[in-house]
């Protein structure tokens, strides 16, 4: 519990009495391997801080490909943030890539930390915030380098990552085939 307050102190300060109640509020679940988070055209009833494990935000095409579009690890929160507090349908799919741990929020503890917590709002927008601006500049860095780039971009910013997941995936997340990135990976060892 102390990884999910040290995260929320970079956003804000709490009290010894707001982290009681969030601790009240939180449950913590095991997600297995494969396992749905969130689920595209679903409404979120939940975000999770990740105490454990590794998970990939993921979309469909038409002909059922997926593709992979970030990898969410420990330390770190997960979920459909505007689909949560907006109540609306998720757009992607937010899948296990290994067993997991979670720090589980539901819609109706958020609602009371929002009410009983002066800072609870100001703290989840920087939150959301900070989570919205990071996928926009990897979004930026993906479209502006070559494959080899974006790989080593990866293994900078993700050190030890590379190994936790898939090379499909890995592939998919980097937008090349995985034999590419088996060359890639051949050409900078």
């Amino acid at each position: 519990m102390e990884e999910l307050f040290n995260y929320i102190r970079k956003f804000g300060i709490l009290n010894a009495q707001d982290e009681l109640l969030i601790a009240k509020g939180i449950q913590e679940i095991t997600v297995q391997k494969g396992d749905p988070f969130i689920e595209a055209g679903k409404v979120s009833q939940r975000i999770a801080f990740v105490k454990e494990g590794v998970f990939r935000s993921l979309y469909y095409n038409r002909q059922g490909d997926d593709f992979t579009r970030y990898f969410i690890y420990e330390g770190r929160f997960i979920g459909d943030f505007q689909g949560f507090t907006d109540q609306l349908p998720a757009h992607e799919y937010i899948e296990a890539i290994t067993d997991a741990v979670l720090l589980v929020i539901d819609l109706n503890t958020f609602k009371i930390l929002e009410e009983k917590i002066t800072i609870w709002p100001v703290l989840f927008a920087r939150i959301h915030g900070f989570v919205a601006e990071n996928k926009l500049k990897v979004a930026s860095i993906m479209l502006n380098q070559d494959a080899k780039s974006r790989y080593i971009h990866f293994l900078n910013h993700y050190p030890g990552l590379a190994n936790r997941v898939p090379q499909s995936m890995l592939a998919s997340y980097l937008g090349i085939t995985p034999s590419s990135l088996s060359r890639i990976r051949r050409n900078i060892l």
